[in-house]
């Protein structure tokens, strides 16, 4: 396939150009910076300017955007450009894709559609919750609209906390881990909807590959935990004790209001498109997964 990524200088986007690369496909990254060479395209969503000619032979795009909703403090500038990251760039490639006539179009979203589930269960079927990241999420997927109405197979990819050694949420606590300051956020009861980056990886690259995924999906493992028996998942894996315990006001005076949706709520996903599509995870369990980011 040729695949037109946008997004590609993150986490997820890094892995999937390698991947994607590493099993033969011809992969163009949109870069907002001058091109340095044939497979770079320089766009910039914030004023609408995309060469849609390099689409023309494209198999597939897939739009990675958005700021880090945790990277900075909740400022009102800050969530503006939480939306804007991800809705602008959505904006521009779906109407490009639906002009272009790809005919697939893969456009991440989050597991913050569903707002704070508690101990419920959900999956794609669930309606949206509340609170600016259901709201951001809402509107991201809606953004997907021109792509939908053309008859683009289009895959809103709703993922949960990747993790990841290099980067992420693992990334920054695993120094925390290592030095015995690990511990349970708030009451631990809140759910923690996590995936491997290597399965969130093989998903996409899934539902590219399959005719019969499009809508909404779960990208998440298929054992969401809570942040307590997260704790104790990552304090066995590193063999270090976590016996510390946040309390809810400490985090909010900590970060503001990310705080209270980004930490001290959660939501119990389960990937239902997937695993009745036959995805099969590499790892099942959050112990498989942390010890693949930590371990192997």
């Amino acid at each position: 396939m040729r695949v037109v990524i946008a997004g590609s200088s993150g986490l997820i986007g890094t892995a999937l150009v390698s991947s994607l690369r590493g099993d033969g496909h011809d992969v163009v990254r949109l870069v907002r910076r001058s091109s340095a060479g044939p497979d770079e395209s320089r766009w910039d969503p914030q004023k609408d300017r995309l060469d849609t000619g390099i689409l023309a032979d494209a198999d597939a795009v897939v739009n990675l955007c958005g700021v880090g909703i945790g990277d900075k403090r909740w400022t009102g500038a800050y969530k503006q450009l939480i939306r804007d990251s991800r809705i602008a760039a959505t904006d521009v490639l779906a109407e490009a894709v639906a002009e272009a006539g790809v005919p697939v179009f893969v456009n991440a979203s989050a597991v913050g559609y569903y707002g704070d589930t508690g101990d419920r269960i959900v999956d794609e079927t669930s309606p949206s919750g509340t609170g600016f990241l259901a709201d951001t999420c809402r509107d991201w997927e809606a953004a997907t609209a021109p792509a939908d109405d053309s008859k683009i197979r289009t895959v809103r990819l709703r993922s949960g906390i990747v993790l990841s050694p290099h980067g992420g949420l693992l990334g920054r606590l695993k120094t925390l881990y290592s030095f015995g300051l690990g511990g349970r956020l708030g009451n631990g009861r809140q759910y923690l909807s996590w995936i491997s980056l290597e399965d969130e990886v093989d998903a996409i690259k899934f539902v590219l590959s399959r005719d019969d995924v499009a809508g909404p999906v779960n990208v998440t493992g298929p054992a969401p935990v809570t942040n307590a028996q997260f704790n104790g998942a990552v304090s066995r894996t590193m063999h270090r004790p976590a016996p510390w315990i946040v309390p809810g006001f400490a985090l909010s005076a900590l970060v503001g209001e990310f705080a209270q949706e980004g930490i001290l709520a959660g939501q119990r996903a389960i990937p239902t498109v997937l695993e009745n599509a036959g995805f099969r995870f590499r790892h099942n369990t959050i112990g498989e997964a942390l010890d693949a980011a930590l371990v192997r």
